[in-house]
């Protein structure tokens, strides 16, 4: 069973991904990497539905996971997937709260709540 949560956005494939880059900017987080899959795939002959991987976050509250929990590094920056199917746009991610239960992380309840509440933030631009 999936940890993700999906949202359906009501914008287009790209005005979906230029409100989530926005969003992502006024939560105070950067974006580190844009990774578009259906591109990757067309660069090796083969199609992907439009797809695209962002990674953000933000060091002040990650660092912090990572120091106290390194292999949450492994699921750390976040990331949102996009992709649209069938004339849907779909966001998908993994909520902090998961990836933490997911590494035993204790004692940092009030920065998982935080992070949890910036992913519903930002994705809650799209509905």
């Amino acid at each position: 069973m999936s940890e993700a949560i999906v949202t359906s956005s009501r914008h287009s494939y790209s005005e979906t991904l230029e409100r989530l880059r926005a969003a992502i900017a006024a939560a105070g987080s950067t974006l580190f990497a844009e990774i578009d899959q259906s591109a990757a795939a067309n660069s090796v002959g083969l199609i992907l539905r439009p797809t695209t991987l962002l990674i953000f976050g933000n060091p002040k509250g990650g660092t912090l996971l990572m120091d106290a929990f390194p292999l949450s590094a492994l699921d750390l920056p976040l990331k949102l997937l996009v992709w649209e199917a069938a004339g849907a746009v779909e966001v998908a991610y993994t909520p902090a709260s998961s990836i933490a239960a997911r590494y035993a992380v204790t004692g940092k309840d009030a920065l998982i709540a935080a992070l949890d509440a910036a992913l519903t933030t930002i994705v809650g631009s799209l509905v």
